[in-house]
């Protein structure tokens, strides 16, 4: 179990909150707004009232004992960047933040952010490519030039095996996960066949992605 501090609680931070709660972890949530430190203190196991600049009150509740800051602001680029700098200044191992845009996310890792997230970049990319290429369930960006794509087996894929497409080759495409029914089968052999239906988890070049929706 990881100690957790989430700083801000908007829909990203709530959201984040909930579901490390969920998974197990010990989550502290720090926001400035009383009404919303109220409504999200049912469901993590601490909830404090403070403002995310001041970083005597942080030392008050121990910012440096936790494994993990979740800098969730994303509006106030003040905030965000001096709550991304106390974290770091007090030794918290890593630091996530949240960006509204490329340079608030340049400013954020200059300033040592292990992690940087951009929520609304990442689902506006999510929602291009589900309405391009209707058969990809999501997307994961692994790197600026490379994604991971979740989708539903192509009609030309059915039936035949890994190696028989030979995706690798044909499209610089690696699959390292396939779903069938209830079955999830990780780094799938070059002899499993794709079923209807299965949910194949593909690695490749955001170019060479881009082919899933040309393929029949």
């Amino acid at each position: 179990m990881k100690q957790i501090i989430v700083i801000g609680c908007g829909r990203f931070g709530a959201s984040a909150a909930k579901t490390l709660t969920k998974l197990g972890h010990d989550v502290m949530v720090v926001d400035q707004n009383a009404d919303i430190i109220k409504e999200i203190s049912e469901f993590v196991a601490h909830a404090v009232q403070m403002d995310a600049i001041d970083e005597a009150s942080f030392r008050t509740i121990g910012l440096r004992n936790f494994d993990v800051a979740i800098v969730a602001i994303g509006s106030d680029t003040q905030a965000s960047v001096m709550g991304t700098l106390i974290a770091k200044e007090a030794g918290v191992p890593i630091v996530i933040a949240k960006a509204a845009n490329e340079t608030h996310g340049r400013v954020l890792k200059k300033i040592g952010a292990d992690k940087i997230i951009y929520p609304e970049r990442d689902m506006g990319m999510r929602v291009a490519y589900g309405l391009v290429t209707p058969n990809i369930l999501d997307v994961i960006e692994f790197s600026p030039d490379y994604s991971i794509v979740e989708t539903v087996a192509l009609a030309d894929w059915e039936g035949k095996s890994l190696k028989e497409l030979n995706l690798s080759r044909k499209y610089g495409m690696t699959v390292i996960a396939l779903k069938t029914g209830d079955e999830i089968n990780i780094v799938p052999s070059s002899e499993t066949v794709i079923n209807h239906n299965d949910i194949v988890v593909i690695l490749g070049s955001n170019d060479n992605l881009k082919v899933i929706g040309d393929i029949k």
